[in-house]
């Protein structure tokens, strides 16, 4: 793996990319990192042996540049970068709701971009990152984006029309499990659990049940079903959760990010 990449950003994700793109095989000194802070900067390089460069000095001497910046924040450094990026850089995005053309119109005509939505997993090497391809993106530059994070777990192409919906649903989600394991411990210590076994109990179901999701190929409402006897204590519990209006509840949760995954794009910050 001979080509530089930058990580423009570099803040936890950033941090979790370069550490898994190292135990990937890639050479720290293909690897450079712009921070907001130079002590931050520092720290990447003491931790990693990557080099810290200023923004402008990562588009003139990388190959891929990866933005991983906040998403009211992109307009600004695509100012700056503008400038120094030849067009035959690959940018790759990682902010929810900017589309490939917010930066097709502020770079060099026939820049490359590729959109990705990943997400906090990839602190622990199992993230879900959604990728697709820019109008002057090509299978080559998709498969670059997918060798680089893969590195810290699953990749999946989708149109850039879908990219909202991917946010909402695996950008997001992680907080919604820990949503749910937070309301699930506070009803273990109502029924009289300590904490952390109530935690410990929950945790480890939830990563039995995503195991058996994700290796036995059943439909989810197949492996509730067998959980679920006739009469029994688990059908008591979904039909309390069905009489609060969870499953709606959940559905209107999603569209309301896919909503501010759009608004995004637009600048809004509220």
């Amino acid at each position: 793996m001979t080509q530089k990449v930058a990580v423009l950003g570099t803040g936890k994700i950033g941090e979790a990319l370069l550490s898994g793109m190292i135990r990937a095989g890639w050479a720290p000194a293909d690897l450079l990192v712009t921070a907001r802070r130079q002590e931050r900067a520092e720290e990447l390089r003491s931790r990693y042996g990557v080099t810290p460069v200023t923004n402008p000095e990562a588009a003139k001497t990388a190959d891929t540049l990866i933005l991983t910046v906040k998403p009211q924040d992109m307009g600004t450094l695509l100012d700056e970068l503008a400038p120094h990026v030849p067009a035959d850089r690959l940018i790759i995005s990682g902010a929810a709701g900017i589309p490939t053309s917010f930066f097709e119109e502020r770079l060099a005509t026939g820049t490359p971009v590729v959109r990705v939505m990943t997400n906090t997993p990839a602190l622990v090497d199992e993230a879900m990152s959604v990728i697709s391809a820019g109008t002057h993106a090509t299978a080559a530059h998709l498969t670059h984006a997918e060798e680089i994070f893969g590195a810290v777990g699953k990749t999946l192409r989708v149109p850039e029309s879908q990219q909202d919906a991917c946010t909402a649903l695996s950008g997001s989600g992680p907080a919604y499990f820990f949503y749910l394991v937070e309301a699930m411990t506070d009803a273990g210590i109502l029924l009289g659990l300590p904490r952390d076994k109530a935690h410990d109990l929950i945790v480890q179901s939830a990563i039995g049940a995503a195991t058996m999701l994700r290796d036995s190929g059943e439909h989810p409402v197949k492996l509730r079903e067998n959980v679920t006897s006739p009469a029994g204590t688990t059908i008591n519990a979904i039909r309390e959760l069905e009489n609060h209006g969870v499953r709606a509840a959940l559905i209107a949760a999603l569209e309301a990010a896919r909503d501010r995954s759009r608004q995004l794009a637009t600048g809004k910050k509220d």
